[in-house]
């Protein structure tokens, strides 16, 4: 019996595996494993999106609506604007200052002088073609901002706020 055997399994064709083509790979394969990859990976982003912040933004934000802001009004500035041409040019600014907790509008007049002689300083080199257009506009305020931050420490200024804006 044990013969038999061995005599049908020699005379059996060869099991061969197949493999599978590498069209139908893809196909079947890799396309849904990139698929439900992709969609979970957007779901994920999506349903996380909205989550709680972390500790120090959580801290923030309640700071935040502790207290409304708080406004500080500057002086009108006018300053002469920087030109090659013969005739001169002005700039006339209203600004008012957002500042972080109230207690920053008591800080402010000590450092205002500073806050002021980084502003002039600044706005003599400008240009009047630096202030075209909304972009230049934003760019000024953020020049701003960034020597109002230095200038009025330990006060703390969060923005800078166009009251009145004219070149003349």
């Amino acid at each position: 019996m044990a013969e038999e055997a061995v005599a049908e399994a020699e005379a059996a064709p060869p099991v061969r595996k197949k493999r599978m083509s590498g069209k139908k790979l893809v196909l079947f394969v890799i396309l849904p494993l990139i698929l439900f990859g992709g969609g979970g990976a957007a779901a994920w982003f999506l349903l996380f999106q909205g989550q709680e912040p972390v500790e120090g933004e959580h801290a923030e934000a309640e700071a935040e609506a502790a207290h409304p802001p708080v406004y500080y009004d500057l002086d009108e500035m006018t300053v002469n604007l920087s030109t090659q041409s013969k005739r001169n040019s002005y700039l006339k600014l209203k600004l008012a200052l957002e500042l972080g907790a109230p207690e920053d509008s008591e800080t402010l007049p000590n450092v205002l002088p500073r806050v002021v002689d980084q502003f002039q300083i600044y706005l003599r080199g400008v240009r009047v073609e630096d202030l075209q257009g909304s972009d230049g506009l934003q760019r000024l305020r953020e020049e701003l901002l960034l020597r109002a931050q230095k200038a009025a420490a330990p006060a703390t200024v969060k923005d800078v706020l166009f009251k009145v804006v004219q070149i003349q």
